[in-house]
């Protein structure tokens, strides 16, 4: 099974929101949060996505921003059936490998720190460098 990444034009943002909603929601009830589907959607707009696709059919996306100082994923979300098959791993070593082309010096993120998808950050050699009531801010140096 063959992933790749295409670029998500804004007629994937139903998508997008759906999905992410589908796997954040019980986290930001848990952490007493407000998903808002607005500002999900304001955000889609200032951000870089790609879709995550498998034998060309799209199983996820994830979402990127940039500063001077690192490239960071903002969403990586894949849906439930592809789930463990290797596709969050394979689209983290994408987006580092995207990191270095551009010459950042870190690949970062944010999670939930009862989201178990920090194992496999963990394993893709990102390491935790702050945290805050609810999450793990995670990092990775790319100049290695």
């Amino acid at each position: 099974m063959a992933f790749d990444l295409q670029p998500a034009s804004s007629a994937y943002l139903d998508f997008a929101r759906k999905l992410t909603c589908e796997t954040m929601l019980g986290y930001y009830i848990r952490h007493d949060l407000l998903w808002q589907d607005e500002a999900f959607d304001v955000a889609w707009a200032g951000r870089e996505s790609w879709l995550v696709r498998q034998d060309g059919v799209v199983v996820g996306y994830v979402s990127l921003s940039r500063d001077a100082r690192a490239l960071y994923i903002r969403e990586l979300h894949v849906i439930a059936a592809v789930r463990g098959q290797g596709a969050g791993a394979w689209v983290i070593e994408e987006v580092l490998q995207m990191a270095r082309k551009e010459r950042r010096p870190a690949l970062r993120l944010t999670v939930f720190k009862d989201n178990p998808a920090q194992a496999l950050y963990q394993r893709m050699g990102l390491q935790v460098v702050g945290e805050d009531e609810c999450f793990l801010r995670m990092e990775r140096d790319c100049r290695l």
